[in-house]
């Protein structure tokens, strides 16, 4: 969690500004990458506007993204659902091969 003076389009283009100062380079959608920053949520705020979409339109589905949320922001939810985001890791689908927080997987 990160508190900042900039609005959400600003911190979204700092964190696309660091990651070209990283020698990211954006091609094909979906193309693996040395290093991805994501807006996942800003304030609970809802925003649909030309590239930026909040909460994170695919977040939820990820458990590479709501099993690590849920360890450091155990009362986050989801702002539209209400959902935690240990609720949301039990049911990602996306990245499995990770350990929802709680689950007998989970070392």
């Amino acid at each position: 969690m990160v508190e900042t003076d900039l609005n959400a389009h600003a911190a979204l283009a700092a964190l696309l500004g660091i990651e070209r100062a990283f020698g990211r380079e954006r091609g094909e959608a979906n193309a693996a990458r040395t290093l991805d920053l994501d807006l996942i949520d800003f304030d609970g705020q809802q925003i649909e506007a030309p590239g930026l979409i909040l909460p994170h339109a695919r977040a939820r589905e990820r458990l590479f993204v709501m099993g690590p949320l849920a360890e450091i922001a155990p009362g986050w939810r989801w702002p539209q659902t209400g959902e935690s985001a240990a609720e949301l890791a039990r049911g990602a689908s996306i990245g499995s091969d990770a350990a929802a927080p709680g689950s007998p997987s989970e070392p």
